[in-house]
Formats: C-alpha cells, sequence, structure tokens
C-alpha cells in the first residue's frame, strides 16, 4: 500500500545535496518518489515495499541526517541550535580573520598609507590564525566534499574546499620556502570561509521568516482544555482530549478542540477560519472549531475531533504541504544545479592552466581560478525557486488562501480564465428576503404593521423560505420610520395557524387574518391580487420566487425570496476583468434566474442547467481552445469540474471537502480571495523569474570576470554570499504583497 511520510534533513549545504538525496532515495528499493526542498530542509517520500527507517538509514549512508515528521516546534528548536552553532563558527572565525584581512592593505599600493603591524605580516602569525578557521570552522566544507566525492559528484562544498584549499596549501608552501609576505594568501581562504559563514547566518535568519505563517497558525491553538469527568472539572493538555469527551468553555477562551455544543447558547469568533468579523450565534448541537474563540458567556462540548484531525491542523497541514512541495519550475534550477559544480571545476582548471601557460604566474593563476570556484557557488540558484514558494503560500495562508502545493501556486499564476459555480459561490447558497413589494392600494403607514403580523404568522411554518421571510422581515421593521410605533413581531400572538402545503399559510395574529402564498389561495380566499400581479411577475421574470400576501382581506405586498449574489461577488469579477481573465458562471439552475444573477455580478457567459458531470465537460471544452482555467466552487457537488479545471479554487468554512477538494481552499466566503490567488500566483511566479534570472546572470558575468583575473577571490566571496542573501530576501518581499 502506498504511503507518504516528511523528514527533516539536516546536513544539506546547497541545492545539489538536495539533488544528490533525491536521486539517492529514488534508487532505494520500494521508494516511488521523493522531493527534497533545500530551503525548508524537508524531504517528502513516496513509498510502497520500504520503511521509514530505510528511508532514514539511506540518508544517512549518503552523508545526512534524517528525521521522520516532526513538530514545528521540534522543527524551530532544530534550527535554532544549528544557527547557534553557525553564530559561534562565525564569530569566531571573523576574530581570526580580521588581522588576517587588515594585511590586505599590504597586497595593494593603493592602501599603502594603512599601516600594517610586522607581526600582522610574519607568515607563521597568519598561519596560526588561518588553521583554525581552515579545518575548524571549514571543515563542514570537508565533510560535505567527502560525502559529495564519495557519491561521484561535486557541490557548493567541493567548490570552496578546493578553492580555499588550494591557497591555503600554497600559502603554507611559501612560508616553508620563505618567500615574501605578498606571497602569501592565508587571509584569501579565511576571509573566503568567513564570509560564507556570515552569508549562511543571514541565509537561515532569513528562512526562519518565511516560516512565520506556520509559526503564527499553530500560535492560534490552545495548550489546555477542562474536562468534565463523573461531575468533576479537571484541567488537561489538549493533547490528552479524545473524541466524546466533554469539555467546559469559559467566557473569552478559545475552542480547544473541534465538536458540537451540548449546552449553552454562545457567540463564536470564528474569523480565522471563516473570514467573518462578526460572531457567529451558536447553540446546542451547532458545530464549532478549535482555535475559534468564544464570547462571553459559557456552556459545555463534546469533543468530535482532537490532534491532527481537526481543522486547524488540517490547514496547518496543507499550509506545510505547500511550502515544502516543489513546483515545476523548479526543474530548471535542478537541472542547472545538477551539472554546475563539474563544469565550474573544469572552467577553473582551464582558467589555471591558461593564465599559468600565458603568464607563468603561479600565484596569479591560483587567484583566478579559486575566484572562479568560488564566484559560481550555486546556492542563489538553488534558493530562488523554494523561497519564492514558501513566502508565496504563507502570505496566501495569511490571508485565508491554502495552497496545497507549489504546483497549484505556480499554475494560479498562469490562470486566464475563471469558471465561477453559482450556489454558494456567487451566491451566498441560502435563500434570503429579496424584496417587499407593497400594492398600490395598500396605506402605506400600515404596512410596518401588517410585515410585523407576517412575521409572527411565519414563525409557525416549516418551510424553507419560512427563515429567509423571518429574518428579512425582522431587519425590515427594525429599519422602518415607522417601527417604534408598532409591535415586533417577536412579541405578537399567534392565534391560529394553517399550513397548506404547495399553496401557502393561513393564520390569524391577534386578531388580524394573514395570508401568505401562491394566487390561488388568494383566489380561494376571496382576495384579489391584481394591483400586484405586475409586480409578481416581474419577480418571478428576475427568477426569484414571489408570494403574495394579504392582511385582514386586502392584498398588502409580494414578498420575493431568492438566493442572493454576495457582496464579493461583483468587485471580483470587476477585478477579473481588470487583469485581463476571461470570466463564465456555470449552474444546474434555470437559464432565467442564473442570467440574473449572472447579470447582477457582472458576468456575460453563462452556462445553465448544467449537471455535475456535464460542468467537467464544459471545462474541457474551454481548455481546448487553450485557456488555462480555473474553477471557483463549494468543494462538493462542484468536484468534478474542480479537478478537471488547471487550478481548483474550492469556496470553504475548512471543511473536510474543502480541504480535500481543488488545488486551493480559500476561508471563509469572500471570493475576492479567489482572486488574490491569482494574483499571489502571477507575482510569485514573477518574483521566481525574478531570482532565476538575477542567480544566472551573476553567474553568466561573475565566472567570466573571475577567469579573466580581475576579481580577488576573497571578494568573489563576498559577491557570492550576497547573491544568496539577495534571493531570499527578494522572496520575502512576498510576504508584504498587498492584497484586497
Amino acid at each position: 500500500m502506498k504511503q507518504t511520510a516528511d523528514f527533516q534533513i539536516t546536513g544539506m549545504t546547497c541545492a545539489a545535496c538536495a539533488s544528490r538525496i533525491e536521486k539517492g532515495l529514488a534508487r532505494l528499493p520500494g521508494v516511488q518518489s521523493a522531493s527534497v526542498n533545500f530551503a525548508m530542509e524537508t524531504a517528502h517520500v513516496v513509498y510502497a515495499g520500504a520503511s521509514e527507517k530505510e528511508v532514514v538509514e539511506k540518508v544517512q549512508a549518503l552523508g545526512y541526517g534524517a528525521v521522520p515528521e516532526i513538530s514545528q516546534e521540534e522543527h524551530d528548536r532544530i534550527r535554532s541550535r544549528e544557527t547557534a552553532s553557525q553564530k559561534i563558527k562565525f564569530f569566531a572565525s571573523a576574530a581570526l580573520s580580521l588581522p588576517l584581512f587588515y594585511t590586505m592593505a599590504g597586497h595593494f599600493s593603493f592602501l599603502s598609507f594603512l599601516p600594517v603591524p610586522a607581526l600582522f605580516m610574519n607568515p607563521w602569525f597568519q598561519f596560526l590564525l588561518a588553521t583554525p578557521v581552515q579545518f575548524a570552522a571549514g571543515w563542514q566544507f570537508y565533510y560535505g566534499s567527502f560525502k559529495a566525492l564519495r557519491d561521484r559528484s561535486a557541490n557548493m562544498d567541493v567548490l570552496v574546499a578546493t578553492g580555499t584549499t588550494a591557497a591555503y596549501v600554497y600559502s603554507l608552501w611559501n612560508s616553508l620556502s620563505g618567500r615574501p609576505h605578498t606571497e602569501l594568501y592565508y587571509e584569501t581562504g579565511a576571509v573566503l570561509i568567513t564570509l560564507i559563514l556570515l552569508g549562511k547566518l543571514l541565509e537561515s535568519a532569513a528562512k526562519n521568516r518565511t516560516s512565520q505563517a506556520i509559526r503564527s497558525l499553530i500560535s492560534l491553538a490552545p495548550g489546555t482544555a477542562i474536562r468534565i469527568k463523573d461531575g468533576k472539572e479537571e484541567e488537561i493538555a489538549v493533547d490528552r482530549v479524545v473524541p466524546g469527551d466533554q469539555l467546559r468553555i469559559r467566557p473569552g477562551e478559545k475552542i480547544p478542540v473541534d465538536g458540537e455544543i451540548l449546552e449553552g447558547n454562545l457567540y463564536i469568533d470564528e474569523s480565522m477560519i471563516t473570514g467573518e468579523s462578526m460572531p457567529a450565534e451558536k447553540s446546542a448541537g451547532a458545530s464549532i472549531f478549535a482555535a475559534t474563540i468564544n464570547g462571553n458567556t459559557g456552556g459545555v462540548m463534546t469533543a468530535r475531533k482532537v490532534g491532527k484531525d481537526t481543522v486547524l491542523s488540517r490547514i496547518i497541514k496543507v499550509v506545510r504541504e505547500a511550502q515544502t512541495s516543489r513546483a515545476p519550475i523548479q526543474r530548471i534550477a535542478d537541472r542547472i544545479s545538477g551539472v554546475f559544480a563539474p563544469v565550474v571545476m573544469g572552467i577553473a582548471l582551464l582558467t589555471f592552466t591558461f593564465w599559468y601557460l600565458i603568464t607563468g604566474d603561479f600565484s596569479a593563476s591560483l587567484r583566478s581560478a579559486i575566484a572562479v570556484l568560488v564566484i559560481a557557488c550555486p546556492c542563489a540558484l538553488g534558493l530562488a525557486v523554494p523561497t519564492s514558494i514558501m513566502a508565496g503560500s504563507g502570505r496566501g495562508a495569511e490571508s485565508g488562501i491554502l495552497f496545497k502545493s507549489g504546483e497549484f501556486l505556480e499554475t494560479a499564476g498562469k490562470i486566464d480564465f475563471v469558471v465561477f459555480d453559482k450556489t454558494g459561490t456567487v451566491t451566498s447558497g441560502r435563500p434570503e428576503l429579496a424584496a417587499i413589494e407593497p400594492s398600490s392600494d395598500f396605506d402605506p403607514s400600515l404596512l410596518p404593521g401588517a410585515m410585523a403580523a407576517v412575521l409572527a404568522a411565519e414563525k409557525g411554518s416549516e418551510h424553507p423560505a419560512a427563515r429567509a421571510i423571518e429574518a428579512g422581515l425582522a431587519s425590515y421593521i427594525a429599519d422602518s420610520a415607522e417601527s417604534g410605533s408598532v409591535v415586533s413581531g417577536n412579541g405578537m400572538h399567534l392565534d391560529s395557524f394553517e399550513a397548506m402545503p404547495g399553496r401557502g399559510i393561513r393564520a390569524v395574529v391577534e386578531g388580524k387574518s394573514v395570508i401568505v402564498g401562491t394566487q390561488i389561495l388568494q383566489d380561494e380566499s376571496g382576495i384579489s391580487t391584481l394591483s400586484l400581479r405586475d409586480v409578481y411577475l416581474a419577480e418571478q421574470s428576475k427568477g426569484r420566487t414571489a408570494v403574495y400576501v394579504s392582511v385582514d382581506g386586502k392584498a398588502a405586498a409580494v414578498l420575493a425570496v431568492a438566493d442572493m449574489i454576495r457582496p464579493s461577488s461583483r468587485l471580483a469579477v470587476e477585478r477579473l476583468k481588470a487583469l485581463g481573465i476571461g470570466v463564465a458562471m456555470i449552474t444546474g439552475d434555470n437559464e432565467t434566474t442564473a442570467k440574473n444573477i449572472a447579470a447582477s455580478a457582472g458576468i456575460e457567459q453563462v452556462f445553465a442547467g448544467v449537471m455535475p458531470d456535464q460542468k467537467a465537460r464544459i471545462i474541457r471544452e474551454i481548455q481546448e481552445t487553450g485557456r488555462k482555467i480555473a474553477m471557483v466552487g463549494d468543494g462538493i457537488n462542484d468536484a468534478p469540474a474542480l479537478a478537471s479545471a488547471d487550478l481548483g479554487i474550492a469556496v470553504g468554512g475548512g471543511s473536510d471537502i474543502a480541504l480535500e477538494t481543488g488545488g486551493v481552499t480559500i476561508l471563509g466566503g469572500d471570493i475576492n480571495r479567489a482572486v488574490d490567488a491569482i494574483l499571489l500566483g502571477r507575482r510569485t511566479l514573477k518574483n521566481i523569474r525574478q531570482n532565476l534570472f538575477w542567480a544566472l546572470f551573476y553567474n553568466a558575468l561573475g565566472i567570466p570576470v573571475a577567469a579573466a583575473g580581475l576579481l580577488e577571490p576573497w571578494i568573489a566571496g563576498a559577491a557570492m554570499a550576497f547573491s544568496s542573501l539577495s534571493v531570499v530576501l527578494n522572496a520575502l518581499r512576498l510576504q508584504r504583497a498587498k492584497l484586497l
């Protein structure tokens, strides 16, 4: 049976290391695929027939470390230890290299005005300073080189170790031979190693920032819960809660796990899942989610999902998988990195040979070769893609946009056509009171009182539209200029009630006769609706469900119920059009309703009366025209279309279905986040291309300059460290990307 596992990898120094581990794992029997992310220092392995232990042993045999999937806290601890170790090595190396760096003044005539102490120029003093840097601080490069060469490959470590060792050995030979200080290059290796360590330290600090999205999500989770057992309450760690436990919910505290309310009427702040700023009212039987915040009333809940099964944990899992995954564009960098080091070794050898044959100057020829080795280190190339993917997916998570992998983030940047589902996507997915159209023959001053009576009557109905009419009328009465002079429908007494399926309701409210229903029901009651006929037909033509209302024998109004468009829909469509992206809507609803909804949202192209399996066929037909399509749906009945599209964007509140369907999940109901997902994809792709360009341009420019003998090795080292850092910092700009 196919299984997947994630591992924390230690000991990698460049993208070539990640490539070596991937190839090594791919050769392991039972492993189907392996993806190693250099920036996140993780490996995602798909295997059937192998075991986690065998994977760990294989990575160790390659000379690296591997730990099965660990918590973010443990991941942060490992990184902190490595960062602390890097700091110690850097500061020790810097302290020893500073005097050597100062001696460089002696190599340049234009710096002759700087006084250099005689001790600093002593070859054995330089030897004492350089040796610990070369073999203690620089040991990691020798160890990495050994691992790479043992595996018949070359990486950054080989380039650094070869270059610095050549400078060190040549300087030692000249010291033993009594050559003048101008023939000593101890500072070359020492300063170079120090600069590389500085670059690694800054790079590590910058990479840590890209994990901030996951740390922020983890910080949302509460640490303890109050369990009720045998009538007693006890505070326990959240990880000890099991499904079925009864938990006390205190005012103002976070919900500990996913579950449902057993007792109490609560107002829960679910903004971290739904994006809604207003607290949601929850009563017995309602579902609640871990890390959401209770309001000012207490209650009791039953735990249903705990640990890794909670919505929050699954969101964290989706974000982590996106950050550790590999985008297709990464393959370009991988192919280049895989052959880069051997090619550079060849260029360095040719550089040395050429200059030595031309000038006969061993020192100058060696300096040029070392500069080539150092300037060409492919760190920036290896970081170009994964850091952008990490930053982009992290920025998305902060805004409620969950990319399931880097591939989907890249695909989002290529979308040029968006198809929206109607119900639950363009619309809210629930009926609402769309209009109250009064009769011209009904006294306007009496309308609020009449609607209050209708509100009381609807409370006795079980029809789905009744709840929409209730909510709409309650809002109308509250907003009415006359509302202070009428009795609220909540307080009016219902004398009698009769429901007639298919026709409507008949009730008496505090002596008033109220009839809400069809033309037939009104006719049977002897009520003329002629004054409302045109209004009724107009509402029907909009695809709305319309009913007549009569009070005390007089036609009072037409109430229209409909699934209304979301407030964000029209703006989302306008933004897509401004980006040059085509827009269409697809629905199983009738054509009249569909066209009215589409027109309200600003969508011209409509596919109506379409079954779920037909939606997928329509998506494929549009794809055949060469368009890159994103399908935006609610993640349930749109599953076939979401799967068929180039990018499936599921609109959900963190439900299981929404998290499993499509490549992107947007939390909450604001479909502007679908537009933000596409924008973020475009910006990430642009950022990746910038990183790849500058990494390749840097090497393409730097290698010839170094080979021409125009670059000192220590300057090459500083430039190499700066190039890696600049790539990471450029990627981090995505974390400040402005979204709606």
